[in-house]
Formats: structure tokens, sequence, C-alpha cells
């Protein structure tokens, strides 16, 4: 298992392409991939569960994968979640 703090560089991360997005890149993966804020832990392969988070750009999420593929499912997850555009 891996975890790790991510900030979220994506502009206009609440809106439905970021989302949806940020969703098919962890289902790309076997491993189990989680993203915190607060006190929600979501499943991030879920739409309804990123949708609960209601992400901004700049904030600081825990990011945790375990499976496994989970080495390259936290750098690709780490790689969208900081692109800026």
């Amino acid at each position: 298992m891996i975890k790790k703090s991510v900030t979220i560089q994506i502009p206009k991360a609440m809106e439905s392409r970021p989302m949806a997005l940020l969703v098919q890149t962890a289902s790309r993966y076997r491993s189990s991939i989680y993203l915190k804020s607060g006190r929600f832990n979501v499943n991030a392969k879920s739409i309804m569960g990123i949708m609960t988070l209601k992400l901004t750009q700049g904030e600081e999420v825990q990011v945790t994968a375990d499976g496994a593929d989970e080495q390259e499912a936290m750098r690709h997850m780490e790689e969208y979640l900081s692109c800026e555009g």
C-alpha cells in the first residue's frame, strides 16, 4: 500500500470533464485507489464518490493505492492531479 499527499493543480477540478478523466485514470488499474479530503475517503473509480469531495485547485488530497500495480497507479494519479491543464 502506498499513500501520498498531492496538491490538485487541475483548473476547474469540479467540472464534469476533469472528474470523468480522473475516474478513467483510476479505472485503468487493478489496484484499489482512494482519495481522502477532510473526513471523506472515496473510491477514485467512482464518479459519485469523487463528486462528494468537491475538489478545488490548490487543495491537498491524500491518494492511496493498494495492489499489484500500485506503483504505476500512484504515478499516473499524481501526474493527473498535478496537471495544470
